[in-house]
């Protein structure tokens, strides 16, 4: 069974940074795909960043320049650099994972992933 735990979230000032971690178990990165998703009070939940096994990654346009998702596959993890953190940035982050999908194009939509962490809170103050 596969599971997904994040953490890293926390308190920060804006313009500051954060590293999030998610932790797979029950199955290895090979020929996956795993994303940051984030999620406000009311809103839908907005795509942030994903990376595949062969380290293809994409960004939101909202994030690009400040964050960066990375992997490390002898961990089973997924990082994502936040830095220079503002206040719109506040909200639930959530890891998601999908595997053995044959996409053209890194998946950017929630409905693309087939399994979902817990979420961790980044509160940005300003």
């Amino acid at each position: 069974q596969v599971q997904l735990v994040e953490s890293g979230g926390g308190l920060v000032q804006a313009g500051g940074s954060l590293r999030l971690s998610c932790a797979a178990s029950g199955r290895t990165f090979s020929s996956g795909y795993m994303a940051w998703f984030r999620q406000a009070p009311k809103k839908e939940r907005e795509f942030v960043a994903a990376i595949t096994w062969s380290d293809r990654s994409t960004n939101a346009d909202s994030v690009k320049g400040r964050f960066t998702i990375t992997r490390d596959s002898a961990k089973n993890t997924v990082y994502l650099q936040m830095n220079s953190l503002k206040p719109e940035d506040n909200t639930v982050y959530y890891c998601a994972a999908t595997w053995d999908k044959n996409y053209k194009v890194i998946p950017t939509t929630p409905t693309q992933y087939d399994y979902w962490g817990q979420g961790t809170q980044v509160t940005v103050s300003s």
